[in-house]
């Protein structure tokens, strides 16, 4: 019991790694920092699955989206106004939804009336915000299939079977991460900055709490 116990606390010590990386990033907005958060996270969850990465398919989604948010928060990062960079970053992050959307997949099913709420709200934003304001015709169609991957990871996330505390911080990152890239379109497309500065924070938040989720689920086996 003494050892469980203290084998939790020495695993859950180790989010102190991409917490103060995510406190780094927010004040000196060096990448280094930036990646260092979505990176631990990986190396976190490497070295607790090690033994069980050739039966851990799902684990080894989230290795993926990690890679490619990291990918795509460069591509952002280095935009400086090129619509082609900011269409890279979407497609990329794209592929980090599709990471996050397998792992839900794997461990369970879509919840299918919560994701129908979410696509009915997400595309009414979408073409009475969004579609007004977006002259290229490339960047439409990549905001609206980020869009939608983005509501489908929320709405698989929502549906997965497991320990309460794994699904929901599970939940919780991915909404975080829904929420982060709403701000970014109020931001880029309606002009309205007012939330700008919540959006590295829910973002650091969501890659450390999906982090926290597989600390748990491991923890759980």
């Amino acid at each position: 019991m003494r050892y469980q116990k203290f084998k939790s606390i020495w695993i859950y010590s180790m989010l102190l790694i991409p917490t103060i990386s995510a406190i780094m990033a927010l004040y000196s907005h060096d990448f280094y920092y930036k990646s260092g958060v979505a990176g631990s996270g990986i190396l976190i969850i490497l070295v607790l699955y090690y033994n069980q990465l050739r039966q851990s398919k799902d684990v080894w989604m989230i290795f993926g989206a990690f890679l490619f948010s990291i990918a795509g928060d460069w591509f952002l990062s280095n935009k400086h106004g090129d619509t082609g960079m900011f269409v890279a970053g979407i497609a990329l992050f794209f592929f980090a939804h599709a990471g996050y959307l397998s792992f839900a997949l794997l461990n369970g099913r879509i919840n299918r009336t919560f994701t129908i709420v979410l696509l009915v709200g997400y595309l009414s934003f979408y073409f009475l915000k969004l579609y007004p304001t977006i002259d290229n015709k490339v960047l439409l169609f990549a905001s609206l299939i980020y869009l939608l991957i983005s509501c489908f990871s929320l709405g698989a996330a929502a549906g997965i079977k497991a320990e309460p505390v794994v699904k929901w911080t599970f939940v919780f990152g991915i909404t975080m991460v829904l929420f982060s890239d709403t701000i970014i379109a109020f931001r880029e497309f309606a002009a309205y900055k007012h939330l700008d500065f919540l959006i590295l924070p829910t973002y650091y938040l969501a890659q450390i709490s999906v982090t926290f989720s597989l600390m748990r689920k491991y923890l759980s086996l």
